[in-house]
């Protein structure tokens, strides 16, 4: 039996535009300089207020950056309704996921910066959550590479770190599942360079969602 925990942003969906938006509408609201769509892409996968503590040169996140995140939060659903924008899976990942869902060997979990009600409209709209039994989302833990969402996922099905594979576009996906003694696979369609998550730890890169069978096993 195999743990493949996936993240969500930048490896089974494509957010980035969605998040963007609301971070640049956050940060015009707080009167802070326009972020740049790479400055946003380099904190995706972080929790939100140190994301924003980050983007804005910060070491920690205090006051002004949680009522930040209070408001991106109020904001992100009124910006993907505003934009029809429905996070489009990368392509290949549907036929993966459909493919690794019902075999009785794997158990499918999600480690996400996201919200537990932003993961929860992820899961149904795209009908993955009759495959996923576990996940971690930034209201329950510790931000990423913190290794508590792979620990407690692993610690609810049984199943050791040992035979654990994170599979996921951030270096902190890569850091996050090397701290917690996981197997660390990067994706090459997201958001961080391929050199980045090779420094951050990988144990492998693929380019394509059916290149991590081979992976799985």
């Amino acid at each position: 039996m195999k743990l493949v925990l996936f993240d969500c942003d930048g490896t089974l969906v494509d957010s980035a535009s969605l998040i963007h938006e609301t971070m640049r509408r956050t940060f015009l609201h707080f009167e802070k300089p326009e972020p740049t769509l790479a400055q946003t892409k380099a904190i995706i996968g972080l929790t939100l207020d140190i994301a924003i503590a980050r983007m804005l040169g910060r070491p920690h996140a205090g006051d002004e950056e949680v009522e930040m995140m209070a408001y991106y939060k109020s904001l992100f659903s009124v910006v993907r309704k505003e934009l029809d924008f429905h996070e489009p899976l990368f392509d290949g990942i549907r036929q993966l996921i459909d493919t690794i869902g019902p075999r009785d060997d794997l158990r499918i979990g999600a480690v996400t910066g996201k919200s537990r009600r932003g993961l929860n409209h992820l899961m149904e709209i795209h009908g993955f959550d009759k495959h996923f039994v576990v996940s971690r989302t930034a209201d329950e833990c510790p931000s990423k590479p913190h290794p508590a969402m792979v620990t407690e996922c692993c610690d609810e099905t049984g199943l050791v770190a040992g035979v654990t594979l994170v599979v996921g576009d951030a270096i902190y996906d890569m850091q996050m599942a090397k701290a917690a003694g996981a197997t660390a696979i990067g994706v090459s369609w997201g958001y961080a360079s391929v050199d980045d998550l090779w420094n951050a730890g990988a144990d492998a890169i693929v380019d394509h969602p059916s290149e991590l069978l081979v992976h799985i096993g």
